[in-house]
């Protein structure tokens, strides 16, 4: 089984060097994604998977990954605002551990993500159907880009 762990460095450590990789917001009706570049330097809101049953959620991130050739997953991890874990993070953790055939995963604290997100959207004066279409896939970049920040914060191996 491939590794999944909090830790930037441990994550860092199992990933090859460069290669892209996929943010994941995942709610309860939909999975938003964003992808960063090879070099890790900038994230971007991708596709959003309509959630149905783990099967087609996890065929649909199948493809998006052989697609874009990801090397390793970044999942928001739902966390309190005290950071102890929400009742959601029990399934975040399970839903981690049955995607590891796609490679290395890092659960990245999500606190705030979504609000950020909401935030900066309404300051672009997005109207509210807008946000709602957006939102998952914009707080998946928004985690992204925190962990790929983090990630080059860790000195290389």
């Amino acid at each position: 089984m491939a590794l999944v762990t909090t830790s930037a460095a441990d994550y860092r450590a199992a990933l090859p060097v460069g290669g892209r990789l996929l943010g994941l917001d995942l709610g309860s009706k939909t999975i938003g994604t964003a992808l960063c570049d090879a070099g890790w330097h900038f994230a971007s809101p991708a596709i959003l998977i309509r959630r149905t049953k783990f099967t087609a959620d996890k065929a649909a991130l199948a493809k998006l990954i052989g697609e874009q050739r990801v090397v390793g997953l970044v999942i928001g991890l739902p966390l309190h605002l005290d950071g102890s874990e929400s009742p959601r993070a029990q399934s975040t953790r399970a839903f981690a551990r049955l995607v590891t055939e796609f490679g290395p995963v890092l659960l990245w604290d999500e606190r705030l993500s979504t609000v950020a997100v909401e935030r900066a959207m309404i300051a672009q004066d997005m109207s509210r159907a807008k946000r709602a279409e957006r939102i998952d896939s914009l707080a998946a970049a928004h985690i992204l880009q925190a962990a790929i920040d983090a990630l080059a914060a860790v000195s290389p191996r």
